[in-house]
């Protein structure tokens, strides 16, 4: 979704303003394999198109970044291979796993997400197809879909299983939430829980009116009228703050052949900022928003908007790494588009720009219409063990996945004021025990007092302020 998408997604995902406010390192002085004459790295390299990019130490684990043979196309594999790069966070392999994916890039440094450190398991991170260097050559787009995507996390999954035998609990936030439904959907024997943060579900992409609701009563008035002052100044003094766009451009060197021109970028990057504001701020956060936009400097309306909103991202050198997100976009997840009734026409050229406008034309897009309608009808009927967390604050939330009387097992829930950092920890406190007990069953490590006392539930590891602490799963632009 586009730079309000920009944030859309974010991950680089999923967690909050708030963090991942719990996690630890295990006490132990390094991570163990299945045996001491067993290293886990040899046994991680012994499996067929396995590769080491390199190890880096962690106390209480081993971390390893790695490369892992793919076909291009699960449906016909001697059609070509890439290299797909994936870390495990290898705790020991008597413990659950966890396989997480924020939809994006993959971290290269050691990190925990609140499912493993509720469950004080290992973690196996995927980097999603075409986002470089996981990206064939050359690249045919069109096997860019969630089913070729879920097929690599399958392939993945059923590599390491042998090595980690016990329960796995699939994750993600944002596109990474999404991405762990999709996921689900056509592999639903491969994990024995799911939990996807903040998961846009946008089932039909032309009927986007839940979002102008959002937007009419999200917050308070004073905070939303301060930030539609400050948008609308943007776009009525766009004269003089393009030609501070355009020395801005000249001085970095961007460009706008992608987007078509800087007038585009400019009124793209305006129309961003209040999505953008309410994805990744709290509400206490309406004090940095200027309050008088008529009467606020130029630099001041400048200093907001590209704070919030950034003004480098709709340029070409901003949008290229996301080229694979905005592809996507435009054939399968669909996108928003809002109104602005606090806007007049006449200050509104373009209006929320599609995703076409956001890929270079050289490579093709057609939108299937039914690709999220089956994931959606899936989800009500089939859900089992899936929990889905939403911020209350979070545009993305909008369009939520709900659930249907064929779920079970399965739980939607809103953590009050969050934004697209919303988590487990945020929810209000039983909610919290309650879903925390669930992740515990489902990893199997739940103890018989929690089986027996959800509300006793709480994460088996400690907070760890280097691998658990994390801003809101942020990207340049409006995305999830």
């Amino acid at each position: 979704m586009r730079k309000a998408l920009r944030w859309l997604l974010a991950l680089t995902v999923l967690i909050g303003t708030l963090s991942t406010a719990s996690a630890a390192t295990a006490a132990e002085p390094e991570a163990t394999g299945t045996t001491a004459a067993a290293d886990i790295k040899e046994q991680l390299l012994s499996i067929p198109g396995m590769s080491l990019i390199e190890e880096k130490p962690y106390t209480g684990y081993r971390f390893f970044v790695l490369n892992y043979t793919q076909p291009v196309d699960h449906r016909n594999p001697s059609k070509g291979t890439f290299q797909q790069r994936i870390t495990v966070l290898h705790k020991d392999v008597s413990r659950p796993t966890v396989f997480y994916t924020g939809g994006y890039n993959v971290s290269t440094n050691p990190g925990r997400r609140e499912p493993t450190q509720i469950v004080d398991g290992n973690q196996v991170s995927m980097e999603y197809r075409f986002f470089t260097p996981s990206r064939p050559d050359p690249a045919d787009w069109t096997k860019l879909d969630i089913w070729q995507a879920a097929s690599d996390q399958h392939r993945i999954f059923k590599a390491l299983k042998p090595l980690y035998t016990k329960k796995w609990v699939s994750t993600g936030g944002s596109k990474g939430g999404m991405t762990a439904t999709y996921y689900e959907r056509f592999y639903p024997k491969d994990m024995d829980g799911v939990v996807a943060y903040v998961a846009p579900n946008d089932v039909v992409n032309k009927e986007d009116s839940a979002y102008d609701r959002f937007f009419a009563t999200v917050g308070t008035k004073e905070c939303r009228d301060r930030l539609n002052g400050v948008q609308r100044e943007a776009l009525v003094r766009r004269e003089p703050l393009e030609k501070r766009y355009a020395a801005y451009a000249a001085e970095n060197g961007f460009t706008f052949d992608t987007v078509g021109s800087l007038d585009k970028a400019y009124e793209a990057t305006v129309l961003d900022y209040v999505w953008g504001f309410w994805q990744y701020s709290l509400l206490s956060d309406c004090d940095s928003i200027p309050a008088d936009a008529k009467n606020a400097t130029d630099d001041d309306i400048w200093t907001s908007i590209d704070t919030i909103a950034g003004f480098s991202f709709y340029t070409d050198q901003g949008l290229e790494p996301y080229t694979p997100y905005y592809y996507q976009a435009g054939t399968q997840l669909g996108a928003p588009t809002i109104v602005f009734p606090h806007i007049e026409k006449k200050y509104i050229r373009y209006g929320y720009l599609p995703p076409r406008y956001f890929v270079p034309r050289d490579i093709s897009m057609k939108f299937q219409p039914y690709a999220m309608r089956d994931v959606d009808t899936w989800v009500k009927h089939n859900a089992r063990h899936m929990l889905y967390v939403y911020g209350e604050n979070d545009p993305w939330g909008a369009e939520p996945f709900r659930l249907g009387k064929g779920a079970k097992d399965s739980y939607v829930f809103t953590a009050p004021g969050l934004n697209h950092g919303a988590n487990v920890a945020g929810l209000v406190p039983d909610q919290k025990a309650f879903a925390t007990a669930r992740i515990l069953e489902w990893a199997g490590v739940a103890s018989a007092t929690v089986q027996a006392d959800p509300s006793a539930a709480k994460p088996l590891a400690k907070f760890d302020a280097k691998l658990d602490k994390r801003d809101v799963e942020r990207e340049p632009t409006l995305r999830p």
